[in-house]
C-alpha cells in the first residue's frame, strides 16, 4: 500500500523532507499547504501535487493518511489537534510544542487517537550518533563522569536562516532551535534529564532571543550534564557533544565528526561520513504497517520539551 502524505509548511526544512517522501518507493506526496502562494506554485510545478493555502480544507481529503507539520513552534499545538481529530497519522518537526502544556497535551492527545505519531530528529538515524552511542552503551569509555554539549554561533541566525521567527525569543533563538537535538541525543542513550539549572543573557530587546546561555542538569545517577551556548562572537561555528568516561571519552563535532580517546592519548578522529543508517520515512511506514520501527514519539518529545522549557527559564 503506499502511503500517501499531506505536507503543512515549505519552509527549507519542509521541502527537505518532502524530497524524502517523494524519494521513497512507499510514499506519495498528494498535497502540500503554504501560506505563500509563491512557495505552493514552486513546489506544484516540481511534483505536480495539489495545494492547499488551508490546512482544514486538505484535512479533509480521506486519502491522505499521514501529515508531516513543518510550521513554526508557536503554530504546532493548534495544528496538531485538529491533525489528530482528523486520525491522521502524524510526523512533526521540533520542537514538539511551543511550552510544555502544550507538548503534553498533544502527547496525549496522539496516544488517545492510537495513531503512529513521530518527531523529526534526524541525528538519531544518522551512522554518527549510532555508532558514538554503541561506543557509550559497550563500555568502551568506561563509567561516564560527564556530559557536555557545546553550541558557538558567529552569528544567529546564520546567514541561510533569515525568515520572521528564528531570532525572536517567542518561539526562536539557538536553545530553541539547536538545543532540543542535544537533548534527545543526551535523552537517548542516558534516559530523562533532571534538576535543571540555567542562566540565560537577553539582550535589551524584550523580541529578541537569547545572547548566550550556561545550564546544569543530572542524568538519573546524579551524573553532571553541562549545556554552554554563546553566539555573535569572532568565531566559526562549533558544535560539540562529547561524553568523559574514567577510561576515554567519545564526541560528535559539526554533527558529522566523530571522535574518540583513550587515557592521556590525543583523540582520533573516526573515518566515518554522516549517512542515514535508518531511514525516516521507511520507520513511519513500518510503524504504520503494525511493525517495530524506530522513532521519536510524541512523549519523547514532551521530554524533550520539559528541559527546554527549563533550559528557557520557562519551567
Amino acid at each position: 500500500m503506499t502511503v500517501k502524505v499531506g505536507v503543512i509548511g515549505l519552509g527549507a526544512i519542509g521541502e527537505r523532507v518532502l524530497n524524502k517522501f517523494v524519494q521513497h518507493p512507499l510514499t506519495e506526496v498528494a498535497a502540500v499547504c503554504d501560506v505563500s502562494e509563491n512557495r505552493l506554485e514552486a513546489i506544484k510545478q516540481k511534483h505536480n501535487v495539489t495545494t492547499y493555502t488551508n490546512y482544514k480544507e486538505m484535512l479533509k481529503d480521506d486519502s491522505i493518511n499521514l501529515v508531516y507539520l513543518a510550521v513554526p513552534p508557536k503554530f504546532h499545538h493548534r495544528i496538531a489537534l485538529d491533525i489528530i481529530s482528523a486520525k491522521k497519522n502524524f510526523l512533526c518537526e521540533k520542537p514538539l510544542a511551543n511550552s510544555i502544556s502544550e507538548a503534553s497535551e498533544m502527547a496525549q492527545a496522539a496516544e488517545e487517537a492510537n495513531i503512529v505519531n513521530a518527531i523529526n530528529f534526524p541525528m538519531v538515524y544518522s551512522n554518527v550518533f549510532q555508532s558514538f552511542k554503541e561506543k557509550i552503551v559497550n563500555g568502551e569509555i568506561g563509567t561516564v563522569k560527564r556530559v557536555e554539549v557545546q553550541m558557538y554561533f558567529t552569528t544567529w541566525p546564520r546567514a541561510w536562516q533569515k525568515n520572521d521567527w528564528i531570532a525572536s525569543r517567542e518561539q526562536g533563538g539557538y536553545i530553541r532551535e539547536v538545543g532540543p537535538h542535544y537533548i534527545q541525543m543526551v535523552q537517548d542513550v542516558f534516559g530523562n534529564l533532571k534538576n535543571v539549572q540555567s542562566f540565560v543573557d537577553y539582550p535589551e530587546d524584550p523580541t529578541l532571543c537569547e545572547n548566550g546561555f550556561v545550564a546544569r542538569m543530572e542524568l538519573e545517577n546524579g551524573t553532571t550534564v553541562m549545556f554552554n551556548g554563546l553566539s555573535n562572537i569572532g568565531q566559526k561555528e562549533h558544535i560539540s557533544f562529547k561524553v568523559y568516561g574514567d577510561k576515554g571519552t567519545v564526541e560528535i563535532t559539526n554533527w558529522s565528526v566523530l571522535s574518540s580517546s583513550e587515557g592521556d592519548q590525543a583523540p582520533v578522529t573516526h573515518p566515518l561520513q554522516r549517512e542515514d543508517k535508518y531511514d525516516l520515512v521507511e520507520e513511519l511506514v513500518k510503524a504504520m504497517n503494525g511493525e517495530e520501527a524506530l522513532l521519536v514519539s510524541f512523549r519523547k518529545g514532551y521530554e524533550v520539551q520539559r528541559v527546554l522549557e527549563s533550559l528557557l527559564g520557562n519551567a
